[in-house]
């Protein structure tokens, strides 16, 4: 359609999609990828829709108060910038698996971060309107 409503993909309504997780699996050891993820999540909820980013892998140290602060890749928004703003209008989540293999606690990590597992990504992610993408 013109109007912008649908896709050409079968039974798909760009209405219906007004929710996005977004699971990275990458951090320092993958830039590229892990700051496209963080860059998608932020610009989805400047964009206004219902975003869950999750960390797991190494993206699980930027759970960390300043660890963020200590990634740089350039020509990149600065990833202390995408973290906030995805804090300010979505939900992060850190990986419950990734964080004990760490030895990250819900003590260490900075406000507003959750600590779930598995149950909670498959449901949040089988939820009606929702699309998932995976960095």
């Amino acid at each position: 359609m013109v109007s912008g409503r649908s896709c050409s993909r079968p039974g798909y309504d760009l209405d219906m999609a007004k929710k996005l997780v977004i699971k990275v699996t990458a951090g320092a050891d993958a830039p590229e990828r892990c700051s496209q993820a963080f860059t998608v999540a932020a610009v989805a909820v400047a964009s206004g829709v219902d975003v869950s980013l999750w960390l797991t892998g190494e993206s699980a140290w930027f759970a960390l108060p300043g660890r963020a602060a200590e990634f740089e890749l350039p020509h990149a928004a600065p990833l202390p910038d995408l973290l906030d703003s995805i804090l300010a209008g979505g939900r992060l989540t850190l990986c419950t698996q990734c964080a004990a293999r760490r030895d990250i606690s819900e003590k260490d990590v900075i406000e507003g971060v959750r600590i779930a597992g598995a149950q909670v990504f498959v449901q949040e992610a089988l939820a009606d309107g929702t699309q998932a993408l995976v960095y």
